[in-house]
């Protein structure tokens, strides 16, 4: 097995949020490739993060961003502890995800908070749509399923591209946050006041 660097583990060490044994495991499971043992790292905590979803998130931080003084965010996001509530990883998780809010403008924090009515609503009007369109009868369900994940990336925050990396979800970031405070996160609630807009 090839000697691991001291350098490299650090560096693992410090993007993952390990300790220094599981980062040492890791180079040396991967034979000193960097990039490997930190796919590996991340998805080993990623399938942690599932686990620790589950956890209640009640500590945390109510977080700000005003773009051009012509738009306002105020978003919640929760924690389980204070510790990690305050520490520079949560505050920037916190930061990003308001100045996300103020630029993509999402209408619900997950699919589960659209209102059963409107949700109902969407799927008759891509369901006729895709019928006026000509389209088969037996391809429209299909089709309209991912039509509807298509909706779902443009009105629920998790489910949209974040702007800082459109390769991730806003949902794929709380996530590697998880994995690597060790802490479930939920964003819980956000408000966006954008000048001259509507109620």
């Amino acid at each position: 097995m090839k000697k691991v660097d001291i350098k490299e583990i650090k560096r693992l060490k410090q993007l993952t949020g390990v300790g220094v044994t599981d980062a040492k495991r890791a180079l040396s499971e991967a034979d000193g490739d960097f990039d490997k043992a930190l796919e590996a790292m991340r998805v080993k905590g990623l399938s942690k993060a599932d686990k620790k979803s589950e956890r209640e998130a009640r500590a945390g931080l109510v977080d700000s961003y005003v773009h051009s003084g012509r738009i306002g965010v105020v978003v919640e996001i929760n924690c389980e502890t204070d510790f990690v509530a305050r520490t520079d990883d949560f505050k920037t998780l916190g930061h990003d995800v308001a100045m996300h809010i103020a630029a993509s403008s999402p209408r619900f924090v997950t699919r589960h908070d659209i209102p059963k009515k409107e949700l109902n609503k969407e799927q008759d009007l891509i369901k006729q749509q895709l019928a006026n369109e000509g389209k088969p009868k037996a391809m429209i369900d299909k089709i309209a399923a991912g039509k509807l994940k298509k909706w779902y990336a443009e009105v629920c925050l998790v489910d949209q591209p974040f702007i800082k990396n459109p390769d991730e979800t806003v949902g794929d970031l709380v996530k590697q946050h998880i994995a690597k405070l060790g802490e479930n996160i939920v964003v819980r609630r956000f408000g966006r006041i954008e000048l001259g807009g509507s109620d």
